[in-house]
């Protein structure tokens, strides 16, 4: 699978964050961050770009707020090849919270939003380009949206200036033949865009569904370390470096950090493949009660958890 346009983008702390509220240590970070240097990685997904008005500093840490003081604490000042990137959701930051390129250590902003916010997603894009960041559109869940909708946002987003677009497993609820026709879709309706692939894990494809997205020309490939990230995890970066075959990439610095400072999180946090998680899966649902029922003492009780969402079905 060796293809120079191909790009690796790391999204452990930004992803990962979303099981512990961004609070990581310095030194979990930096390791990360280090490994990813170390391994040729393309992309390091540090955080969220976010508003201080959205979110209390006493819940969330730094991490869903990626300042520049933060990102210098742990990275200096980046002279790298590893580019950082962070993601902003609609709704959760402003136009002015967003630094010019040139004052942030940021080099890439990723814009996530639904099928009914893409023409917001569109303007905050562009508004990031105009600053002199790399943009994408990951659009979320869109394994609830019908075809007529999809059609429209996508004929929009063809329209506009933004070059990179992501084909999103939001709920982990996809097959391979489910990414061969989202990638192809997206491809035929936005000719000279790149498209990008973010994987989740609920019926253990993620590595499968990212293969496809490759052979059907992906460029940009999402994965975290040991798959850490929200509920049942994403494609694991480890696995898809050692696929890739590519001499660019290197396994050890990444094994290492999972063995330093991932591996023994698991002790505190329940992500990666669970029965709720398949469940929530399956049934194309959003994992939230999955992670409300691991967060319970009845985690293990995985019939009572089935029964519980076809009711709710």
């Amino acid at each position: 699978m060796y293809r120079k346009e191909i790009k690796v983008l790391d999204c452990t702390v930004r992803d990962g964050g979303l099981m512990n509220n961004w609070q990581f240590s310095d030194d979990f970070v930096r390791s990360v961050y280090n490994a990813c240097v170390e391994a040729g990685v393309d992309y390091m997904e540090i955080g969220y770009l976010s508003s201080e008005k959205a979110f209390d500093r006493n819940v969330v840490g730094p991490w869903k707020f990626c300042k520049d003081e933060d990102l210098r604490r742990i990275v200096g000042d980046n002279n790298t090849s590893l580019k950082l990137s962070a993601m902003a959701d609609i709704g959760r930051i402003d136009l002015e919270d967003i630094p010019m390129a040139s004052e942030s250590l940021l080099d890439m902003i990723r814009v996530a939003c639904y099928v009914h916010q893409v023409d917001k997603a569109i303007e905050l894009a562009h508004h990031c380009m105009d600053k002199g960041y790399e943009v994408s559109i990951n659009l979320m869940a869109v394994s609830t949206v019908n075809e007529r909708d999809l059609d429209e946002a996508l004929a929009d987003i063809a329209k506009s200036r933004v070059p990179i677009f992501y084909a999103v497993d939001s709920y982990g609820s996809m097959y391979n033949e489910t990414v061969q026709h989202l990638v192809r879709k997206y491809k035929a309706a936005m000719p000279g865009k790149e498209i990008g692939i973010h994987a989740h894990n609920n019926m253990q494809l993620a590595m499968a569904n990212t293969i496809t997205a490759i052979q059907e020309g992906c460029t940009y490939l999402d994965a975290t370390l040991l798959g850490l990230g929200r509920g049942a995890g994403n494609c694991h970066l480890e696995i898809l470096v050692a696929f890739l075959k590519n001499p660019k990439y290197r396994l050890l610095p990444l094994l290492q950090t999972i063995q330093d400072h991932i591996h023994p999180l698991q002790k505190d946090i329940d992500w990666g493949y669970h029965i709720p998680y398949l469940v929530t899966g399956a049934l194309n649902e959003h994992p939230r009660s999955a992670m409300k029922w691991m967060d319970s003492e009845r985690k293990n009780d995985f019939v009572a958890f089935m029964k519980e969402m076809h009711d709710y079905q």
